[in-house]
């Protein structure tokens, strides 16, 4: 069975708009936490991956809006791997309260060689972490795996 990474964090009040809700454009900066959290978590931080010389970065990120969030709320940042590819990867993010699914999220990155520029293969050692946490994606609307 396919692990999920799960990062637990709580609005804060400037994250809310004038109707008291997340603004949107937060949501992929908890993306981005659960990313960063999930290689932690995984056993691969990853300012150890860009001291070796590979940065991840988005080449595509989608968010479903369903629910919104407010000031306070404890919200859960649900992570998995929908596809591992040579070159890049694709991951879901579901932004849970209390089990209910809020926002949800899909994001690609692009591994890429910090010094000569370019794409490059997803080192070894990273594929071997997040092998654990393929799941294959479930076919929604905006899902860009078979492209990628």
């Amino acid at each position: 069975m396919p692990e999920r990474f799960t990062h637990r964090l709580r609005v804060r009040y400037d994250e809310c708009d004038q109707q008291g809700v997340v603004f949107n454009s937060h949501y992929f900066a908890y993306f981005d936490v659960a990313l960063t959290e999930a290689f932690r978590h995984a056993g691969c931080p990853y300012q150890e991956m860009t001291a070796k010389g590979t940065d991840a970065m988005v080449a595509e990120a989608h968010a479903r809006y369903r629910s919104p969030a407010r000031f306070d709320d404890e919200i859960d940042l649900e992570w998995w791997v929908t596809r591992l590819g040579n070159k890049s990867m694709s991951t879901r993010i579901d932004v849970k309260r209390d089990g209910e699914v809020l926002v949800e999220g899909e994001m690609r990155h692009v591994f890429v060689d910090l010094d000569k520029g370019g794409s490059r293969p997803m080192p070894d050692d990273v594929r071997t972490a997040l092998e654990p946490y393929v799941e294959a994606a479930a076919e929604t609307g905006t899902e860009t795996e078979a492209r990628a």
